[in-house]
């Protein structure tokens, strides 16, 4: 599916500066559109914009939000600046449904009042909580374990009842864990902190820490660890690209689960990594964390049906390879003094 009238369009990318939007960014622009970046900079980075113009502020700005629309012809917009980490929604909820729900509802509100009727959700596996199958699909049952899960439900609810009420179309994208950089070396991942497992182990293999903690080794797995479900950054550009031309083209919104289907453990991530770098990555084995599933993994067949994702990098050597070559080029991210 190929729209030719979504040529030129402007598309509002909010928390574009970020992993994600940046690259979401990226793709855009490499197929016509005009992705408008709007990030207040509290975890993005400014280095990271490097398509279409950039408007630093927050989606909590109704005025702000109001000059982009007037200034802009936003045709639809994107969804990526929630804040994501886990253990921090649990002792900073407050935080969390602010941004996540209370900005959302804002930025939702504003659009409503200029007309503006498409929106891509970026929304998360954690809505699903434990995992009652494997793989997991749209129609699994939805209980979060966390605040960070909890608020992006609630964005879920709210999206059904915006569509109800004032005709906003959306898709929701629920995914698992983003991995890897463009292969043009221009993007990659830079968290500060760091939380995700692909990026600490390449830290590792660059000295910039010890070893790689290892929480549990004792889960009902082939190697005791944790198994998880990785998709390439750009793979899920392209998602989000097929739902928006969805929208354009006036299809239906919906809900999508973006993984790969296929899930490695977490000594196996190590193990590509170590052939990948040709560096020993020293590892550490600990408790397990409290909540942490043994297996999550998603089905992506209602992807791969309706909006006709292919991706393109599903095997994980490719995954780490991208992200090692960012990693060792950018050793301070975006800090980088000097971009090799």
């Amino acid at each position: 599916m190929r729209s030719t009238r979504g040529k030129m369009k402007n598309i509002l990318v909010v928390g574009g500066a970020g992993y994600i939007g940046s690259h979401m960014c990226k793709y855009l622009a490499e197929r016509g559109y005009n992705p408008i970046v709007l990030d207040d900079l509290s975890s993005g980075h400014r280095n990271a914009v490097k398509y279409g113009p950039f408007v630093e502020g927050s989606i909590s700005d109704s005025s702000l939000l109001e000059q982009i629309f007037a200034k802009y012809k936003i045709s639809a917009v994107m969804h990526f600046a929630a804040y994501c980490y886990v253990g921090e929604s649990v002792t900073e909820p407050a935080k969390y449904y602010r941004n996540n729900v209370a900005n959302t509802i804002n930025l939702l509100d504003v659009m409503v009042k200029n007309n503006i009727t498409n929106f891509i959700f970026s929304s998360t596996c954690a809505t699903y909580g434990e995992p009652i199958k494997i793989p997991m699909t749209e129609q699994h049952p939805q209980n979060p374990i966390n605040p960070y899960g909890r608020s992006k439900l609630m964005i879920e609810r709210i999206l059904e009842d915006f569509k109800s009420a004032y005709g906003l179309e959306y898709v929701s994208l629920r995914y698992f864990n983003a991995a890897g950089g463009d292969h043009d070396e221009e993007l990659g991942e830079d968290h500060n902190p760091e939380t995700h497992l692909i990026p600490l182990v390449l830290k590792t293999a660059m000295g910039q820490q010890k070893e790689i903690t290892v929480f549990g080794d004792d889960y009902p797995t082939n190697d005791g660890t944790c198994i998880r479900d990785y998709i390439h950054i750009m793979d899920l550009a392209q998602a989000h690209f097929l739902a928006l031309e969805r929208l354009l083209n006036g299809l239906p919104g919906s809900v999508y689960n973006l993984g790969n289907g296929k899930g490695y453990s977490v000594k196996e991530v190590i193990e590509v990594a170590n052939k990948v770098t040709c560096v020993p990555i020293p590892l550490r084995i600990v408790n397990r964390r409290p909540g942490d599933p043994a297996v999550l993994v998603g089905s992506c067949e209602k992807a791969f049906k309706e909006l006709r994702w292919e991706p393109k990098f599903p095997d994980l050597s490719t995954i780490i390879e991208t992200a090692w070559k960012w990693h060792r080029d950018h050793p301070d991210g975006y800090n980088t003094s000097v971009l090799l």
